[in-house]
């Protein structure tokens, strides 16, 4: 699909430009296929599209693939409702908050030990809305969703998602082992525009 909605922030546009030109690998493409056939299949059926992005602490991996995915419906003007969750509340990682500044974002969050962050990728829409919760929270779909698993525990440890009408495992490397770093920005960075080139290629094969 064509993109019909460019109206990002300046700075995230630059960065959107930067990251839709990375290289995906025909494997990634493949496994990203069942999330293209999904969406597709709820909208040439005219119903609504829930996509919830689980990972086991819900602080980076499935935090970026929400916003990142939310971000390239967006852009793309396809009509969808990106959640994520996992399966232990901790917080939304501060350095892949910091991250997401990076790349464009306007943040704004709240103050305690699970912060909620206030996340815009534009000025015409209302943010989104980003914290560690279980994945059965209630800001989230709770039925006709499709789990996206980000990560390899727990996609493993969590055999049977309640209400999920379809399963698509789409696995990430965890940035978190190089907190503490000097590669830690430039690795979170890598991470983050991993998920986004994988997330804008997605959209962008929706009719």
């Amino acid at each position: 699909m064509e993109a019909n909605n460019k109206s990002l922030y300046p700075t995230l546009t630059e960065s959107v430009e930067t990251i839709r030109k990375l290289p995906i690998a025909e494997e990634r493409k493949e496994i990203l296929r069942p999330l293209i056939a999904y969406i597709q299949s709820k909208i040439n059926l005219d119903k609504e599209v829930n996509l919830n992005f689980i990972c086991t602490h819900n602080s980076r991996r499935s935090q970026f693939s929400q916003i990142w995915a939310q971000t390239a419906a967006y852009f793309f003007g396809v009509k969808v409702n990106c959640f994520s969750g996992g399966v232990e509340i901790t917080a939304f990682n501060e350095r892949a908050v910091a991250s997401l500044r990076r790349s464009g974002f306007k943040i704004t969050s709240s103050e305690g030990d699970n912060p909620k962050y206030f996340i815009w990728h534009s000025v015409d829409l209302d943010p989104i809305i980003a914290f560690s919760k279980l994945f059965d929270d209630p800001i989230n779909a709770t039925q006709q969703f499709a789990a996206i698993m980000t990560c390899s525990h727990a996609d493993e440890n969590c055999p049977f998602i309640p209400g999920a009408e379809k399963r698509i495992p789409v696995r990430y490397e965890d940035p978190k082992a190089f907190d503490d770093t000097f590669e830690e920005a430039a690795r979170y960075d890598e991470r983050s525009h991993q998920i986004a080139s994988e997330m804008f290629y997605v959209f962008s094969k929706i009719q």
